[in-house]
């Protein structure tokens, strides 16, 4: 799918890996909506890249909320052709501690942005693109979402990250079947180690031992490398139904 004259999703697109995604496709001509809590910075980010760009505040776990922010884009931009889904949280908690049980609303609440959100923003986007007219390719769409390395490679304390990330990376095939016979297709990214808001408050010494586990190249990804293989994605038309590891080959240790 060309990307340019298109229009955009992205969910927590207000920071880090989506920030990456919405500045990639405007450099690409395309119209995008920011789907984000952080009102402060999505209205920057809008204000900023104008009027290509649109701010929806949005619980991407809440059926209204997400139901309203794609009647928003439609209504701004007449169709949703692409979204790529990056919101998302980590929780680093052991199911048991020294504190005693991890709450189970510590571990749904990770399961709902991050996996239920997923689904929810791509069942109502998908809504939309079936009703797009069909490229040459007989294509109408095409969704991106993020999973983890942690979903193979989970460490302690990532249990509710881990299931989460799982979920997402299992939702792929599925989907990308369901929404073949529309023209719709399906991928999942499955970054590693990058440099995100999330990783920003490590301390120095885990973001060291992180690194240390990186064959090449030993750093923390960047989001426009992110943002780099979901444009990939996007403009080659036999991408489907896979999840791609983005990770420099790391293989995640116990802990």
């Amino acid at each position: 799918m060309e990307i340019a004259g298109h229009v955009a999703v992205v969910t927590g697109g207000a920071s880090g890996l989506g920030e990456a995604c919405v500045r990639a496709l405007v450099k690409e001509g395309a119209n995008v909506a920011v789907l984000d809590l952080d009102e402060d910075r999505g209205k920057a980010i809008s204000s900023e890249l104008e009027p290509s760009v649109i701010f929806c505040k949005t619980n991407v776990s809440n059926e209204q909320s997400v139901r309203d922010a794609v009647e928003k884009v439609v209504s701004s931009f007449g169709a949703i052709h692409i979204a790529i889904n990056c919101a998302g949280i980590g929780v680093a908690e052991k199911i048991l501690s020294k504190k005693g049980l991890m709450p189970l609303d510590h571990f749904t609440r990770v399961l709902d942005i991050n996996l239920i959100g997923t689904f929810n923003v791509m069942r109502f986007v998908a809504e939309k693109m079936v009703q797009n007219s069909p490229s040459e390719d007989n294509e109408r769409g095409v969704i991106i979402n993020t999973a983890s390395i942690a979903a193979f490679e989970g460490q302690i304390g990532q249990t509710a990250y881990s299931a989460s990330k799982a979920a997402v990376a299992g939702m792929t095939l599925p989907a990308a079947r369901e929404f073949a016979e529309f023209g719709v297709r399906v991928l999942t990214i499955v970054p590693g180690i990058f440099e995100t808001p999330m990783a920003g408050g490590l301390p120095e010494k885990v973001k060291e031992s992180l690194t240390s586990m990186i064959p090449f190249p030993r750093r923390f990804g960047k989001p426009d490398e992110f943002s780099m293989l979901a444009k990939h994605i996007i403009e080659n038309p036999y991408l489907n139904g896979t999840n791609i590891r983005l990770d420099a080959s790391v293989r995640m240790a116990g802990k």
